[in-house]
């Protein structure tokens, strides 16, 4: 006769019966053993812990390279509208800030004297002890700018002073080229286009005029001009008279 079947009831109080080995007790756990796993599971969760939130640290973009990397695609947008980068290589070009002139005739301390750019006439004349008795400043124009390297002439009564260079930007008279007519042209303040008005003097022979004077500091007779590449003896004798230092 066969065994009878097992109901599900006694199938799983089979199942949840304590071995004879447990139940008799002499495998009991102690309190102080549950304790130990316990602190060991504790202790291996929070290592596993750790390392999870390190590995999504080390995964997670670098903050300082992102606003590294935003301050260098903003290039230069972060300038304010309107504002411009200097040109490469560029300098500032700066304004002279003293001019030296030379003062000669009825004063009394002649000579070379320097002076604050935009200076006038009248400044030089009291930097060289004013004018003596003798002179005649009626045809002095004491307010007029002076020009650097230029000389300024007191002249006595009855005596014609040699004419003054025009000061920079003046005009020149209407229908009168340079060296025509009024003032001869002053070779160590002339620009390109005052130059070009002389006679047979065009935009090259121009240029190197004034080349040399950057060369050699300044013209200090007119006779140098003959060092100039391209004047010679028949472009020296038109310009002589039309020229002066």
């Amino acid at each position: 006769m066969s065994p009878r079947a097992k109901e599900p009831s006694e199938r799983v109080e089979s199942i949840l019966e304590l071995p004879s080995t447990l139940a008799e007790g002499r495998y009991g756990v102690s309190r102080q053993a549950i304790i130990g796993v316990a602190v060991v599971v504790a202790v291996a969760l929070a290592v596993l812990a750790g390392r999870y939130h390190l590995a999504r640290e080390e995964a997670a973009p670098d903050p300082v390279a992102v606003e590294e990397a935003g301050e260098t695609a903003g290039g230069t947008a972060g300038e304010e509208p309107g504002e411009e980068a200097p040109a490469a290589g560029g300098e500032a070009t700066e304004a002279p800030t003293a001019v030296t002139v030379h003062v000669v005739g009825e004063v009394r301390r002649p000579g070379v004297v320097t002076l604050p750019a935009g200076s006038r006439v009248s400044t030089a004349l009291d930097e060289a002890g004013g004018e003596t008795g003798e002179a005649d400043l009626t045809g002095v124009n004491l307010a007029r700018p002076l020009v650097d390297g230029e000389q300024v002439h007191v002249p006595r009564p009855g005596e014609t002073p040699p004419a003054a260079a025009a000061p920079p930007g003046a005009p020149a008279a209407p229908g009168a080229p340079a060296g025509e007519a009024g003032a001869p042209v002053n070779l160590n303040t002339a620009d390109l286009t005052t130059l070009e008005s002389l006679p047979g003097v065009g935009p090259v022979l121009a240029q190197r005029i004034l080349d040399w004077r950057t060369e050699h500091g300044r013209f200090t007779a007119v006779e140098e001009l003959g060092e100039v590449s391209g004047i010679g003896d028949k472009i020296y004798a038109q310009l002589e008279p039309k020229v002066a230092v």
